[in-house]
């Protein structure tokens, strides 16, 4: 099997929030989840208001991210989580 390329979009619930606790909180999620984060950013959205964007690798034999999505929208601070790509690395 090969590994997915997964890019998530975290969106805080206002300019206000803390997102490198948003970030920490989120990469860690991943890591139990089973994926390693590759690439982050945080990404100006609108108003002041700006994402955390998390490119992580994982095994596809994990399945999809409903439950990965679920635990990080539960964290302080964070309105919603989106995937906004996924590709399939081969190698």
């Amino acid at each position: 099997m090969a590994d997915a390329i997964i890019t998530l979009k975290i969106m805080p619930e206002s300019p206000e929030e803390d997102l490198e606790a948003i970030n920490t909180n989120a990469k860690q999620i991943i890591s139990e989840f089973g994926g390693e984060v590759g690439k982050e950013n945080i990404e100006p959205v609108a108003f002041g208001l700006k994402a955390v964007i998390l490119t992580y690798v994982a095994d596809e034999k994990l399945g999809g991210t409903d439950e990965l999505e679920e635990k990080i929208g539960n964290v302080a601070g964070v309105a919603g989580v989106e995937v906004t790509d996924v590709r399939r690395a081969i190698g």
